[in-house]
């Protein structure tokens, strides 16, 4: 079970369609964000955010981060096999990622 430490700032936010829970200095992986490594993006969605213990819901908070670079993920294989039919089908995909840093919650 994982557990919340009340003690510092963090927000859970909605970043690219998935909710994140963020802090200060953290370095994570999303969907492809628009723009080059070194820009600076803005996140207004924030659903939650806690500051010592003081929880606040769907306030006017947002997160600064910037793009630390474009990657791609592991491959993916997908296999499909009808048995006894002779068919089988091998494909994959590499999903497009992009690395940010939290710079600031305000």
């Amino acid at each position: 079970m994982r557990e919340i430490f009340l003690g510092f700032m963090f927000a859970i936010v909605n970043i690219a369609g998935q909710q994140f829970r963020v802090s200060k200095g953290q370095e994570l992986f999303v969907h492809r964000l628009s723009g080059n490594a070194g820009d600076k993006v803005e996140f207004s969605d924030v659903l939650m955010s806690s500051n010592g213990g003081n929880i606040s819901f769907a306030g006017s908070k947002k997160v600064q981060a910037e793009i630390v670079d474009h990657l791609k993920g592991d491959k993916v294989i997908v296999f499909k096999k009808k048995r006894r039919k002779g068919y089988q089908k091998s494909n994959g995909h590499r999903q497009s990622l992009t690395k940010i840093k939290i710079n600031e919650i305000i």
